[in-house]
């Protein structure tokens, strides 16, 4: 059985503790990173920024689908596929591993570009660091799996919150731009 008035509580602090490194590790690339490199203000330039950070996101979802080829080739249970029935024990924690990957890599893939769309120079320097912390997110996520939702909420915050931050800011510098421009005249 699980208590899940304890898990709830784990979610909360572990994920409450994930938002915290992401404002630091966000400060500190703002401030830092810019030091040694200049980013750019050119709308090519900047898309392909987050092309470059999207590629590193993406290498997750090749090992995940990596880990449950392989372990369906391995599982008599498992190599029929996913149309011959649920996964084993063995594979199901690499499957949910694998969607919930995919998720995660269309969210923070999106809120690169429409973040990168809209934001120009030193404030780029937070798609790097998001790039850093899903690496680090993903990791923890999957090794904190077996142990229930509390274990692996730090993780999926690191996962999500750097991606999800830069989507919002994103849609509020799209709003901000819109109400500049045509209402602040």
């Amino acid at each position: 059985m699980v208590d899940m008035r304890k898990e709830e509580i784990a979610i909360r602090w572990r994920t409450s503790a994930a938002l915290g490194v992401t404002l630091i590790a966000f400060a500190l690339a703002y401030f830092i990173l810019p030091l040694f490199h200049l980013f750019p203000f050119q709308t090519s330039h900047r898309l392909a920024l987050a092309a470059q950070g999207s590629a590193f996101v993406l290498i997750w979802l090749l090992i995940a689908i990596g880990m449950v080829s392989v372990g369906r080739r391995q599982s008599p249970e498992d190599i029929g596929g996913a149309a011959a029935g649920p996964p084993s024990d063995r594979l199901a924690i690499k499957v949910a591993f694998l969607q919930n990957t995919l998720e995660q890599c269309v969210l923070t893939c999106g809120a690169f570009f429409a973040y990168a769309a809209i934001m120009e120079g030193d404030g780029l320097a937070l798609v790097p660091i998001s790039v850093i912390l899903f690496g680090i997110g993903r990791y923890l996520f999957y090794k904190g799996y077996p142990h229930g939702a509390g274990a692996r909420a730090f993780g999926m915050g690191l996962t999500l919150l750097p991606g999800a931050l830069l989507l919002i800011a994103a849609m509020v510098g799209t709003f901000w731009g819109l109400y500049v421009e045509h209402w602040a005249r």
